[in-house]
């Protein structure tokens, strides 16, 4: 049998003494390391997000806790290799090396996928084979919040992939990352190089319908959705919805009826609301399809 690689069993803590240790630089003002994006880097925060990360233990570069998080966390740590260190420091130093507090004693670093990952056949070409997927795309979604959103909605519903076009905001940004709950790390996602010519292989190649999500006229409503195997939902900024172009590939556009004084959501709670309804839709024909007698 050969010989396990990596940690054996018990993570063993590096004491962190001065803030000026060169091991925490990863971790140094994490306010700006969203915009520079160091070192191909990617930073988490809090136990329940750095939890979910562990569980793609090839993703870690490195973790930083207080000495109480140590402790919390520690069943969850014995699966890193031992390439991976655990830098354990004051919570006050962690506060002064990191340049926020909000971290609550756990910050983890991450490998950012490699050029070429995120590409469209590689990071979600299996699902082509599949009877059946759910796709959630968006296009020209820049707010972290509501990429956090989408991602966490689209574990919520059992989503398969998201697919971004390549205007919209990282996923991996921090506060993204954050709101996801994790989810940044368990849903998979693709970055659209061509995105009009994406949608039209989607439609053509992959046999999905395609269905945008927009108040416009001729929009139907949310409930008149008709649901198939392969369903690609497809949601743009609040401000300026879809495109033109976009919206020309759909086969069919659906809208949230609502008061004319709130005439639109912000596109994480629109989604939450469509994939609701698809996953109540799906039910409703399946529960059908079992009480049918046969013939």
């Amino acid at each position: 049998m050969a010989a396990k690689i990596g940690r054996v069993s018990e993570p063993r803590p590096i004491p962190i003494e001065s803030i000026d240790d060169p091991r925490v630089d990863p971790f140094r003002n994490v306010r700006d390391a969203d915009l520079r994006g160091r070192d191909h880097l990617f930073l988490a925060e809090s136990e329940l997000v750095i939890r979910r990360l562990l569980r793609t233990p090839q993703r870690v570069h490195s973790i930083l806790l207080s000495p109480n998080k140590f402790k919390r966390m520690r069943d969850a740590l014995g699966d890193l290799p031992e390439s991976v260190p655990i830098l354990v420091a004051p919570l006050g130093m962690m506060t002064e090396i990191a340049g926020f507090r909000i971290h609550r004693g756990a910050l983890a670093a991450g490998l950012r996928p490699a050029p070429g990952e995120l590409s469209f056949d590689r990071a979600i070409g299996y699902l082509r084979q599949r009877e059946s997927f759910t796709l959630l795309l968006a296009e020209n979604v820049t707010n972290v919040d509501n990429m956090g959103g989408l991602f966490r909605n689209a574990a919520a519903f059992g989503v398969d992939a998201i697919v971004l076009d390549p205007t919209c905001c990282d996923p991996l940004y921090r506060k993204a990352i954050r709101v996801s709950m994790g989810h940044a790390f368990s849903v998979p996602y693709a970055i659209s190089d061509d995105w009009h010519a994406d949608l039209r292989r989607l439609k053509s190649e992959w046999r999905a319908t395609l269905i945008g999500a927009e108040s416009a006229p001729g929009s139907r409503a949310l409930w008149e959705l008709t649901c198939s195997p392969r369903m690609a939902l497809l949601f743009g900024s609040e401000g300026a919805g879809l495109s033109r172009n976009s919206l020309e590939r759909c086969d069919a556009v659906h809208e949230i009826p609502m008061t004319q004084a709130v005439p639109s959501l912000n596109v994480a709670v629109a989604s939450a609301v469509f994939l609701y309804e698809l996953s109540r839709a799906r039910r409703t024909r399946a529960s059908g399809a079992r009480g049918k007698p046969r013939r």
